[in-house]
């Protein structure tokens, strides 16, 4: 475990790399102090909690540095009422900030430990309002929307257009689109009608998503 203070120095560094990026909410940064990056880590990497560096995690997984998910975050523009889908569970601290910061947030995980472990970090912070669900996320969660935003962290290989229909109007998804052997686009698409309008932006490089709920973890 890393010293309170070498936690509260790492946090202060975070927000300063998201404030030369232009990202400066308030509530985003409570969101994400009042849910300890470090206790969604394996131990061994708690030093690496506020980082921008990718970390191992159970399942062979691995999740995104914080500078990603707070950029990420901070483009889905989330309010107190908003319906959230996301795609791609991990250590579950997203869907804690993003709980925190919405209404309500099914997160989908193709592993069953990686949805099993974070619903117990989310209890253990009182956190009442996400649910994790063994699921493919390929095709979404048709029957729970429609969602106000949807977010992916694992790479779509083409626009994901099948998600329009569970976007309600005015909704806004971000995900990668490109090759998983490939760098890609994280774009935000934003429903209008019944298409979406892409914003590009930046380039990252995340695992595909794979077809199919694992069955052994």
């Amino acid at each position: 475990m890393t010293e309170p203070g070498h936690e509260r120095e790492s946090f202060a560094a975070f927000m300063l790399r998201m404030r030369a990026r232009g990202i400066g909410d308030k509530a985003l940064f409570a969101a994400m102090e009042a849910s300890p990056r470090g206790s969604f880590l394996p131990s061994e990497w708690y030093a690496s909690a506020w980082s921008d560096r990718m970390v191992p995690i159970a399942c062979g997984e691995a999740i995104e540095g914080c500078d990603l998910q707070a950029r990420v975050i901070d483009a889905l523009a989330l309010s107190a009422g908003h319906r959230v889908l996301e795609i791609g569970t991990g250590s579950g601290f997203t869907a804690a900030v993003m709980g925190r910061l919405s209404g309500r947030v099914l997160t989908l995980d193709r592993y069953r430990t990686l949805g099993a472990e974070a619903q117990l970090r989310w209890e253990h912070l009182g956190i009442t309002n996400v649910m994790a669900r063994h699921a493919d996320g390929l095709d979404g969660a048709a029957s729970d929307g429609p969602f106000d935003r949807i977010v992916a962290w694992a790479a779509f290989e083409e626009m994901p257009r099948r998600f329009v229909d569970q976007l309600a109007t005015g909704g806004i998804m971000i995900a990668p689109i490109g090759s998983g052997n490939d760098v890609q686009t994280m774009a935000k698409l934003e429903k209008i009608g019944s298409r979406f309008e892409r914003t590009d932006l930046e380039n990252v490089r995340l695992q595909p998503l794979f077809k199919g709920a694992a069955d052994a973890l």
